[in-house]
């Protein structure tokens, strides 16, 4: 990506951090020289300052008083660290990181190249090796949004709020999740044991993964045996719109009664394309959602129109890893009576970021700028969306391989199509996953 995107991605597979157009100085400043620095103590016990010319002069006039702490700090490190040489990007990536872990607001984060990597193979369907899940690093664990369909992490049984609390028997109390998603990650044919808390299970179990090359599909269509399209949207990447586009003619030449649209575990992507794929089913010029900044503007964005799916009748399948784009998408189709929700609580993820890639191959940063509001203006953030029809999925429904979800959003069209009254709310006590809060 050489482009600024906007990008809604909750966590998929990497979370970090970063400040845009200051953060291409920062960097240039930590990589100059350090020389002619001082003892650490002078005659009177004290410590001098360790903040050389070349440092001053690098950081803006305005900014030197404020800076001179760091420079102190970084040249300290430099001066008495028990193993030297020390690594310079590597204290810069980590000063960058630490100062985006102070934001808030939000998610805002940074992606070294590697990182970068990862998140944009990911994104669009290209093929990286690991266990295959969307993840957030937000929380107190490294902790599962939803696993890729047919990957190691499906396979294991990997749930949507599963935390991985150890890996490799290593306990990752206290460990960042970022270094945590690390060490998960690895060569297809290795094996990985993950340490599982579970919302439901008194007992952390083990799990173990052999991990494999992961490819991740953008779209997943069939038409049913009872007549009715059914196509998953995995991820909103670069070509989401267009394969959701020539997936949505191809059911609707076989004449389809009605569309399911399946968002579950859909952790999002770029917001121009939850715009492109709203406008497959809804009329030019309606409002998909609002960004609304710190000083109360509002920035709308509407429909492109040329739809291809705006008058077949439609349901929405959502769940606690519906986040982000799948939740603009669907709270706008919710909002205008286009279409019922079928399934349980999103996830809550409607925080703007502005994601943006640094100078020279550095990696990219994204800031959070802005909060999200369904066309009827309501917040997304930390909320999610309440659906139509609450469905849960149970134990016992995961072990026979059953989809009650599915079900109710097919007889919910077939009720819509012939006048009946609609399925009601199938809600129980044992349903998992749970709905996780975005920090």
């Amino acid at each position: 990506m050489n482009k600024t995107l906007k990008n809604i991605l909750i966590v998929l597979v990497v979370i970090v951090i970063a400040l845009g157009s200051f953060a291409g100085g920062f960097a240039a400043g930590h990589l100059l020289p350090v020389t002619g620095l001082p003892n650490l103590q002078t005659s009177r016990g004290e410590a001098p300052s360790t903040v050389a010319p070349e440092q001053q002069s690098a950081t803006p006039s305005d900014l030197q008083n404020t800076f001179a702490p760091f420079w102190e700090a970084w040249n300290l490190v430099h001066e008495n660290y028990v193993e030297q040489p020390v690594d310079d990007v590597t204290l810069m990536r980590g000063a960058i990181n630490g100062m985006m872990s102070t934001l808030e607001i939000g998610r805002n984060y940074f992606y070294d190249p590697k990182q970068l990597e990862e998140q944009n193979a990911a994104l669009n369907g290209k093929d990286y090796e690991g266990i295959g899940a969307y993840v957030d690093t937000t929380a107190e664990y490294l902790t599962v949004i939803s696993p890729i369909k047919g990957s190691p992490a499906d396979k294991a049984g990997l749930r949507s709020g599963d935390q991985i609390i150890a890996i490799d028997g290593a306990d990752m109390t206290g460990v960042d999740p970022e270094e945590a998603r690390q060490k998960v990650l690895g060569p297809g044919g290795t094996e990985v044991t993950l340490t599982i808390l579970r919302k439901g299970v008194n007992i952390p179990f083990d799990v173990k993964i052999t991990r494999a090359k992961i490819v991740t599909p953008l779209v997943e269509y069939e038409l049913r045996s009872d007549g009715i399209a059914y196509i998953r949207l995995v991820t909103f990447g670069d070509t989401a719109d267009v394969e959701l586009k020539k997936a949505i003619e191809e059911m609707l030449a076989q004449n389809p009664k009605g569309l399911i649209l399946d968002l579950r575990n859909n952790g999002g992507g770029y917001l121009e394309q939850g715009i492109s794929v709203a406008s497959e089913f809804l009329p030019k010029d309606e409002v998909v959602v609002y960004e609304k900044f710190g000083d109360g503007k509002l920035t709308t964005y509407k429909s492109l129109g040329g739809g291809s799916a705006v008058e077949i009748p439609l349901v929405v399948l959502v769940n606690e890893g519906t986040a982000s784009a799948s939740e603009i998408v669907a709270g706008a189709l919710q909002d205008y009576g286009r279409a019922k929700l079928i399934g349980t609580q999103s996830y809550g993820k409607g925080s703007v970021q502005s994601f943006i890639t640094l100078q020279n191959d550095q990696g990219a940063v994204g800031i959070t700028v802005a909060l999200w509001l369904t066309p009827k203006e309501r917040s997304i953030d930390k909320l999610g969306l309440a659906p139509d029809i609450l469905v849960e999925f149970t134990e016992a429904d995961f072990a026979a391989e059953r989809d009650p979800q599915l079900d109710t959003a097919a007889q919910t069209l077939l009720a819509i199509l012939n006048g009946s009254p609609l399925p009601t709310s199938m809600p129980s006590p044992t349903a998992i996953p749970t709905h996780i809060p975005v920090p």
